[in-house]
Order: C-alpha cells, then sequence, then structure tokens
C-alpha cells in the first residue's frame, strides 16, 4: 500500500481540507497521512476563522512521518503564511520528496482570504517550482497572472504561461465555466483537455482538495500524470453526483460513493 501525505488545513464539517483528502486518498487504495497547517472555523455556509499554526508546529507533524514511512506522493493545500510555505519548501528539499502535487488555496469560495498578503511571492518563487503540478482555479489563475481565463483556449494559454513561469506542470480547472467544465494540462511538452457535463448541484465543497488528491494518489500508484488526472476527474464528477445532501449551503461530496451500501 502506498502512503500519501497531505499537508492542508482542517475543515471541521468534513468536506474539504484533510479531512476530504484522507477520504479520497483512502477510495484510492492508499495510507493517507496528515499534517495540518492551519484550523478553520466552517461548515458548508462559509469560513469564519483560521488559526495558523506555526512553522516549528507543522514540522514536528512532518518529519516523524517521513522518518518512518516511505511517501509515495504529497499533496499540498492550504499554506498561509510565507514561514509555513518556506518551511514546506525546505521539506520537501531536505527529504527529496516527490509526485508533489500542490492545490494553490488563496481564497474560499465563500470569499474569504486564506493567503496572508507576503504570501503569495513566496509561494510562487519558492515553493511551486519544486513542485510537480499546481491545480489552480480560474479566481487563483486570476491572482498569480492577473488576467482571468473565460474559455478553454484562454485556460490553455494561462496553463503554458504560468507552467514556464513557474517551472512546473500546470493545471488550470475551469469548473466555474459558463459550459461545460473542462479542465486543461499543459506538462510543459503537451497540451491535454479533460472535459465533463457540467452537473448542476450545490454539493460542490472541497472539490478541488479532492481532485488534487485524487491525482495525488494516482501518480503514488505509478500512474502518469494525464492518466491520472483524467481517473481523478471521473472520480470528482461521480462524488458530486452521489453526494449526500447534506449541510444548509455547498455540501460536500460522497468521496465513498464506489462503497456505498445497496
Amino acid at each position: 500500500m502506498h502512503t500519501v501525505l497531505t499537508i492542508a488545513g482542517l475543515d471541521p464539517s468534513g468536506g474539504a481540507g484533510v479531512l476530504a483528502d484522507i477520504k479520497t486518498i483512502a477510495a484510492f487504495g492508499c495510507f493517507g497521512a496528515a499534517a495540518i497547517t492551519s484550523l478553520t472555523s466552517q461548515n458548508t455556509l462559509g469560513v469564519y476563522a483560521a488559526y495558523h499554526q506555526s512553522p516549528e508546529i507543522l514540522r514536528q507533524q512532518i518529519v516523524p512521518v517521513l522518518k518512518d514511512y516511505e511517501v509515495a506522493a504529497v499533496k499540498i493545500g492550504m499554506l498561509p503564511t510565507k514561514e509555513l510555505i518556506d518551511l514546506v519548501a525546505a521539506i520537501i528539499e531536505e527529504f527529496s520528496l516527490k509526485n508533489i502535487v500542490l492545490d494553490p488555496v488563496l481564497r474560499s469560495s465563500s470569499g474569504f482570504l486564506l493567503l496572508e498578503d507576503d504570501a503569495n511571492q513566496a509561494l510562487c518563487e519558492r515553493l511551486l517550482p519544486i513542485t510537480d503540478l499546481v491545480t489552480p482555479n480560474l479566481a487563483e489563475v486570476e491572482m498569480l497572472l492577473g488576467v482571468r481565463p473565460n474559455s478553454a483556449d484562454e485556460m490553455s494559454v494561462a496553463a503554458q504561461q504560468l507552467s514556464q513561469q513557474l517551472s512546473t506542470s500546470v493545471l488550470v480547472k475551469g469548473g466555474h465555466l459558463a459550459d461545460e467544465a473542462t479542465d486543461v494540462l499543459f506538462d510543459g511538452q503537451q497540451t491535454h483537455f479533460y472535459s465533463a457535463q457540467r452537473i448542476v448541484s450545490r454539493h460542490t465543497h472541497g472539490t478541488g482538495c479532492t481532485l488534487s488528491s485524487a491525482i495525488a494518489a494516482q501518480l503514488a500508484r505509478g500512474m502518469k500524470l494525464p492518466e491520472a488526472i483524467s481517473q481523478a476527474k471521473i472520480y470528482v464528477t461521480e462524488a458530486i453526483k452521489n453526494a449526500p445532501g447534506i449541510g444548509h449551503g455547498a455540501g460536500p461530496m460522497n468521496h465513498f460513493y464506489r462503497y456505498a451500501p445497496n
């Protein structure tokens, strides 16, 4: 069984963050380990507060795991401060970690800022260039590039620009496009398009966390990046279709839809 480490925030409602990551990793047959970067106060209606961990506390969570387990992939989510970004980058280099998938959690869907002002530069300059894949949505692309794509063709251009700028593969997620839910990968050489029928549902809490964790799990199992993304997108689509229907806002998906009792 391959081990996947997630480094992300805690969503107590279970729809996003490390709890969503662990469920996803388990659904793909991998063993999940986790380190928490920030304790958030949130539910399906919004994010109300965030209590960030210190670099020392985060290091004390991660290093013992790395010294004990052979970690096959790492998913990185919410890293709210420059100090935490610098720490995670140093650990990746210290332990020569591989299959690094980073979901740049910059702002919650309800508008709560999850990245401090001085952290964005550190993210782009220190951490993203040593990852294997970064997975921004359209709003995050706008924060990183200054321009928001409005079509699959514009997403393709943005993916190539970000890939060249950040020296990593980039998957631009188009879940907020008006027509099909199309994602675009530029892997440094080729552009890949992933389209799925748009599902009209309010149960989309944690889709970014889940997609990136699914990709990391498939990379840990030895799958190539384009196919890992394809399988992860199918998984997220089905998890939304089979959502449990809980919560009064943007409800969670069903990460274990494959194992639901008849």
